[in-house]
């Protein structure tokens, strides 16, 4: 049984302010009972008592990603401010979730396998809203170091006890990072992320690359790494324009005419560092939190659905 939340009290109707108009502006761009529908089920209470709801557990996730709170903050946050407690569906005189209760439930997440569906049907209706222009997708990888120690390096890479689907793997600059990596499909005219994969770090970029591709964009870009058969023929056979960098071999280099064809696709391909760079600022994903891939795949997609209701949120005010 799961609580009743969302009809206000007599006091809230008396409390005036408290409005967060991005937090508003998401709550209107999503159908949330269509959500809610791939979380029946779920009671993340360990007591006999009523759980919260999923839907308000998963709305209390999105809030710890926009505003970098861990469990603990997000308790006491919820217990003070307005506007997440509208959000989240929480009357004023409604006890808040405790940090267990969240960290409960984002395991529940895992265990089931939610984290991809969740991730699917949310962006599926940000694009069913036209807010992704499809005229090209920008796809690009990057190394995230594990929560994990770092194991000592040994032939074969060295493993952790503690974290055994973390790899090391080899930087361009020559050093060395152990770890996961985030492979992403990004909308290059708005920066929404339409699809994504986390592997362990050693895995190649070339691997992943044609499975990002979503099949209604008008280009590809990419840069070398994801030079192959794979992709060239995903693109082929979708009929999709290839903006893979290019690269020499050591029986042939490169043309003029290719160097410069790598140089104007590097000026758009650039733009997905800009998506990176403000999801390791912002959102967390500088360093993995969990322990594991599925743990740590859940997490990254539950912060990736966050970047994009943001994204849409913005690009509708």
């Amino acid at each position: 049984m799961h609580r009743e939340v969302g009809q206000p009290s007599f006091a809230e109707v008396l409390v005036q302010g408290g409005s967060n108009e991005r937090l508003e502006r998401i709550a209107g761009l999503i159908d949330w009972p269509r959500v809610g529908a791939l979380l029946e089920g779920i009671y993340a209470s360990d007591t006999g008592r009523p759980s919260y709801p999923p839907l308000a557990l998963l709305k209390v996730l999105l809030l710890e990603s926009w505003y970098g709170l861990g469990d603990p903050a997000m308790e006491e946050a919820l217990g003070d401010r307005l506007s997440f407690r509208r959000f989240v569906g929480l009357r004023l005189d409604e006890r808040v979730p405790d940090y267990s209760t969240i960290s409960r439930f984002r395991s529940l997440l895992t265990e089931r396998g939610l984290a991809e569906p969740l991730f699917a049907e949310i962006t599926a209706q940000i694009e069913a809203k036209n807010m992704v222009i499809r005229s090209g997708t920008i796809i690009d990888a990057t190394a995230v170091e594990a929560a994990a120690a770092e194991p000592p390096r040994q032939k074969g890479g060295g493993r952790s006890a503690v974290d055994p689907d973390a790899r090391w793997m080899k930087r361009p600059d020559g050093s060395a990072l152990f770890g996961y990596k985030v492979h992403l499909a990004v909308d290059q005219g708005t920066g929404i992320v339409r699809r994504a994969q986390v592997t362990a770090a050693n895995v190649a970029d070339v691997d992943k690359g044609h499975e990002l591709v979503i099949g209604d964009e008008a280009k590809v870009y990419a840069d070398k790494g994801y030079v192959g058969p794979r992709m060239r023929e995903r693109l082929k056979a979708a009929g999709i324009r290839d903006r893979v960098q290019q690269k020499a071999s050591k029986s042939r280099k490169l043309t003029p005419r290719q160097h410069l064809r790598n140089r104007l696709i590097g000026r758009i391909r650039g733009r997905i560092e800009g998506v990176i760079g403000a999801l390791k600022r912002s959102y967390g994903l500088a360093r993995m939190r969990y322990m594991g891939l599925a743990r740590n795949t859940a997490a990254t997609l539950m912060t990736l659905i966050a970047w994009n209701l943001a994204r849409a949120a913005d690009q509708s005010a």
